[in-house]
């Protein structure tokens, strides 16, 4: 498994939006300037951010876009889910979970707990903690900044 780029670039988005004071105006062209993102497919991602409820778009000359939800309620498991939808390491794992051998199936169990561990991880740290510096580092016992 693999994130995607446009995973990435929605990462990198959020993460320049929550650098700047909550709920203020970005354009589109300085978030592509300073995350090195095709303002073309920066635009897409952005759409999908906004349709999970993440961002919102304001047009016009003093358009741009800002962050609706605080940058310390948003995980990158959020991200991952708003662009990629649910994360689901297997198709018997998905909310659909259709799978002849699903009730047999001895490796299902620990794709499960892979799952779990994945997005837990991934749920850890808040895009303010990551902006910030103050993400903790589990091997070192303390937070790395």
């Amino acid at each position: 498994m693999q994130i995607t780029r446009q995973t990435e670039y929605a990462v990198r988005t959020l993460l320049e939006l929550a650098s700047i004071p909550y709920g203020q105006l970005l354009s589109t062209r300085i978030i592509s300037e300073h995350q090195n993102i095709p303002e073309g497919f920066l635009k897409k991602t952005i759409q999908l951010l906004a349709r999970a409820g993440l961002v919102k778009t304001q047009r016009g000359s003093q358009g741009g876009v800002r962050l609706i939800v605080p940058p310390d309620k948003i995980t990158l498991a959020d991200v991952l889910t708003a662009v990629e939808g649910e994360v689901a390491l297997n198709v018997c794992l998905g909310e659909k979970g259709v799978c002849p051998n699903k009730s047999t199936c001895p490796v299902k169990c620990i794709l499960q707990r892979a799952q779990e561990a994945l997005v837990r991880e991934l749920s850890q740290e808040s895009l303010l903690e990551i902006v910030t510096g103050k993400v903790f580092d589990l091997k070192e016992g303390h937070v790395q900044l």
